[in-house]
C-alpha cells in the first residue's frame, strides 16, 4: 500500500479541490484572514523515511492549536504524571474557549488541547524554564529535525491584541490558583506557540515522533517514552478537534489535531503522519477540505486505528 501513497494523495487532492464548500477563513485573527482561501496541500511521511506530497505542501502556514500538542509533549516530558494534577484528560464537548465549563470545574481545564488547558501548560513551561520561548522552540526544532522553524511575531501580536476571551480564561484560572506565573508572560508564550509556522511537509515529519512511539525517526532518539506517546495520541484522538472530536473519530479514525490556520495533522501509530492544509474552516473551526481528505484517505487505504 505504501508504494501507492503518492498516487492516492494526488487522486484525492484533485477530487476534493473542486468540491464546493461553505467554509470560511478564520475571520477573528487579522493576520490569518488575509490568507488565500484556495491554498490546499497534503504531505504524508512514513516511519520508514518515505515522503509523499502534493499541492501547496511546501508552503508555510500558522499551525495555531496544533502547537498545543508540542507544548504538551515538552511539559509531559518534564513533569510526568504530576502534570495531570492541573489539567484533565477528558473531552470537553464544548467550544475550545468555553468559560462556563472552566468556572463550573473550578479552574481546572478539562484537557490540555482546549485553550484553557494549553494556557495551563504554558504556565507550567514558564515555571520550568528561564526562557520558555527559546526552550519550546528548541524542542520543536529538535523533534522536527529542522532548525529553520520559527515563530511569527506578527501573528502572535495580532492574536494578543484581540485575545479578550483568552484573557478571561487565564484570569479565571488565576483566581482559582491554577496559574503560578505572571499573566502577561504566560500569554506571550501561548500566543507565540500558536504562531509557529510550518509547511505540511515539516508538520508531518514533526509528528512522526507520535507515530514512532516517542522516537525521532531520523536519529532513533527517544524524546518521550512509548507510554507517553500512547497517552498523547489518546488525547489527540478524543480531544484534538474541539467539540467535533467525536465526528472526526467517526469519519477518520486517527489521532490528530487541527488548528484555525487550516492545518490538520494525523498519525497512524507505527506507520505514518499526514498533514493537510486548507484555510477554509467549518463552524467548529476545522478545515473543511482537510477533514474530507483524511476521511477518504483512511477509507481508501483501510488504515485507521479501528
Amino acid at each position: 500500500m505504501k508504494a501507492n501513497y503518492q498516487h492516492i494523495l494526488e487522486e484525492l487532492y484533485h477530487v476534493i479541490k473542486v468540491i464546493p464548500d461553505g467554509g470560511q477563513v478564520a475571520p477573528y485573527i487579522p493576520e490569518l484572514a488575509e490568507i488565500d482561501p484556495n491554498k490546499f496541500g497534503v504531505h504524508l511521511a512514513t516511519t520508514m523515511g518515505e515522503q509523499f506530497g502534493y499541492g501547496d505542501h511546501e508552503e508555510k502556514f500558522s499551525i495555531q492549536s496544533i502547537g498545543k500538542v508540542l507544548s504538551l509533549t515538552l511539559a509531559f516530558q518534564q513533569k510526568g504524571e504530576a502534570l495531570w494534577e492541573r489539567v484533565g484528560v477528558e473531552p470537553s464537548g464544548n467550544p475550545f474557549n468555553s468559560l462556563w465549563q472552566l468556572e463550573y470545574e473550578k479552574g481546572k481545564p478539562r484537557n490540555p488541547l482546549i485553550n484553557s488547558g494549553a494556557i495551563v501548560i504554558c504556565d507550567i513551561l514558564c515555571t520550568l524554564f528561564d526562557d520558555p520561548l527559546h526552550d519550546l522552540l528548541a524542542f520543536i526544532r529538535k523533534i522536527s529535525g529542522n532548525a529553520e522553524i520559527n515563530y511569527n511575531d506578527e501573528v502572535a501580536a495580532s492574536e494578543k491584541k484581540l485575545g479578550f476571551r483568552n484573557a478571561a480564561l487565564i484570569n479565571l484560572m488565576k483566581s482559582c490558583h491554577n496559574i503560578d506565573n505572571e499573566i502577561d508572560e504566560v500569554m506571550d508564550l501561548y500566543y507565540h506557540m500558536c504562531s509557529v509556522e510550518m509547511s505540511c511537509t515539516e508538520l508531518a515529519n514533526t509528528f512522526l515522533v507520535y507515530a514512532n512511539h516517542g522516537k525521532i525517526v531520523s536519529t532513533g532518539e527517544s524524546v518521550i517514552t512509548s507510554s507517553m506517546a500512547k497517552r498523547i495520541n489518546a488525547i489527540m484522538q478524543t480531544c484534538g478537534f474541539y467539540d467535533e472530536a467525536g465526528e472526526y473519530t467517526f469519519k477518520v479514525g486517527l489521532p490528530g489535531k487541527s488548528g484555525i490556520g487550516g492545518g490538520i495533522v494525523a498519525i497512524h501509530p507505527g506507520n505514518y503522519a499526514v498533514a493537510v492544509w486548507s484555510p477554509k474552516l467549518n463552524k467548529k473551526g476545522n478545515s473543511v477540505k482537510g477533514m474530507q481528505l483524511l476521511e477518504i484517505l483512511t477509507t481508501k487505504t483501510g488504515l485507521s486505528i479501528f
